[in-house]
């Protein structure tokens, strides 16, 4: 007995040890962490919100809302929360489920007579779930160049989602596929009889008493306590243009506040139930949490990880013999993250202003350690370490590629020879035209995006786009009997991966 009771109190001790610890962390070191991994990292401003046993234990806003101005971030400040849109999204459609208004396993034709996709079988088998776990075939990002920021309309967006060819078998690969979540998205409307927007407004947002959220870009302008959007460019920060995602709005056009996001948290680890009253089904919660797609076994650079799947709008893994369930989201100037541990009752929301970092990860990560008294590890350090040896590299990579372009390499054909009008079969149409300095290529549907073309050696430039999100890539012309038939280029992999060959007109 008096063993028994030795292991209890030591037991209780060390149990008291670890939280104090984490309380130790949260109040005192905390604030230290963020603001100096902002100051390394050149991020303007940080939310974060911690939920743990249905009550705010820490929400707070840091640094500021743009670059060179003072106004601070507070925890109603609204961040463009990017791909963390897709959980309202699947959410909206297990809920129209469990009202019984559609089914999950509905073909996509059920609602959507005109769906389409590339393979006429597919076309015809494809359920709603199939749209909300990446397991059409794509590749990840696929279409996205031709998507993300564009000016087409969703008609326009759906239609050419049907032309893009998967490089995989129907359900035998994951790959991530906004336009798929856009599709679901469209599939709300006419169910309903009110848009997705209208829908979510209704359903979530006022219930959850997210005043301060906005579902769609179009809200921006009139949007108040809203933070900017920034990039950061070898070692330079800079404000940038917000993104047009509305073509593209179920599966990232949000912007929320940590407040906001957490009432969106609360009510997701209680079943739904958000102040005494249940404002989302349980069943539909359940229902986006159920794995429908492997990513393999996962990993972890110091702590246990068992597995990673995708859900409904939902990645799930394990961690330390816990369930995860997270996602996170990237957008012109933004990325965001949101963890869910439902057996710790705990949620964790981070938003940052600048699309250049890793930090909303590490300090989701730190966090997430922090609450399950893990040691702490550091995370923002080892990730700005690798940002400065990247940095270097790209810094001596565009030292090279200057270098490159003022050995003026001789081409296969006079610089005007390159001038006119391409088309892809899928994107339309692209034109390249001589300027005082140099060539540039303006695409039909992103007239804010232009890049600017430099010799590199042959048939091959190099392409600065000017909006940094897009990079500098390299740009391959074919030329055959002294004329110039098609250009391939690529844009930066956070936008999409894969080439894009235009075939010249004239």
């Amino acid at each position: 007995m008096k063993q028994l009771l030795s292991l209890v109190l030591a037991l209780t001790f060390l149990q008291a040890d670890a939280q104090q610890r984490t309380r130790t962390f949260l109040a005192d070191s905390l604030d230290n962490y963020i603001i100096k991994a902002m100051e390394e990292g050149q991020i303007p401003g940080v939310a974060v919100a911690i939920v743990k046993d249905g009550k705010v234990v820490l929400m707070k806003g840091y640094g500021v809302k743009e670059v060179g101005k003072t106004d601070k971030v507070d925890s109603n400040t609204v961040f463009m929360i990017g791909s963390n849109t897709k959980a309202f999204t699947a959410t909206a459609l297990a809920q129209l489920q469990a009202e019984g208004k559609l089914q999950l396993d509905d073909p996509v034709r059920k609602h959507l007579p005109d769906f389409r996709l590339h393979d006429p079988w597919v076309s015809e088998h494809a359920i709603i779930r199939d749209l909300l776990s990446h397991r059409l075939g794509f590749y990840t990002f696929q279409g996205d160049f031709m998507f993300f920021d564009s000016d087409l309309t969703v008609a326009q967006v759906r239609e050419r989602l049907a032309k893009l060819e998967p490089p995989f078998g129907f359900r035998t690969t994951w790959g991530y596929c906004n336009a798929a979540f856009l599709t679901a998205g469209e599939i709300i409307p006419k169910v309903t009889g009110k848009t997705w927007a209208q829908f979510l407004k209704e359903k979530f947002f006022e219930p959850l008493g997210m005043r301060n959220t906005i579902a769609t870009s179009a809200e921006i302008p009139t949007a108040k306590n809203i933070a900017a959007a920034h990039s950061v460019f070898l070692g330079e920060l800079k404000k940038v243009p917000y993104g047009n995602l509305d073509n593209l709005a179920p599966a990232g056009s949000i912007g929320s506040s940590v407040a906001d996001m957490s009432h969106w948290v609360k009510a997701l680890l209680a079943g739904g139930r958000y102040e005494g009253r249940e404002v989302i089904s349980g069943d539909a919660i359940m229902e986006t949490r159920l794995p429908h797609s492997s990513l393999g076994e996962g990993g972890h650079a110091f702590n246990r990880k068992q597995f990673n799947l995708y859900g409904l709008g939902w990645f799930t893994n394990s961690y330390e013999g816990r369930l995860i369930v997270e996602h996170t989201g990237g957008v012109n100037g933004f990325v965001t993250a949101v963890r869910l541990l439902p057996e710790e009752n705990l949620g964790i929301v981070v938003l940052t202003n600048t699309e250049s970092n890793n930090f909303y990860n590490d300090l989701t990560d730190e966090l997430t350690d922090a609450m399950l008294d893990l040691p702490f590890r550091d995370y923002a350090r080892k990730s700005l370490d690798q940002q400065r040896e990247e940095l270097a590299e790209v810094k001596k990579t565009l030292q090279q590629i200057r270098e490159e372009i003022a050995a003026k390499p001789k081409l296969p054909v006079p610089l005007t020879a390159f001038v006119g009008n391409y088309e892809h079969p899928v994107y339309g149409k692209m034109n390249i035209r001589m300027e005082k300095d140099g060539l540039a290529m303006r695409f039909e549907h992103h007239p804010n995006l232009v890049g600017k073309l430099y010799p590199k050696k042959d048939d091959e430039f190099w392409c600065f786009y000017n909006l940094t999100m897009y990079g500098i890539k390299e740009t391959h012309f074919t030329v055959e009997a002294d004329k110039v038939k098609t250009v391939t280029i690529r844009v930066s992999g956070f936008v999409e991966s894969a080439p894009y060959e235009f075939r010249k007109l004239d």
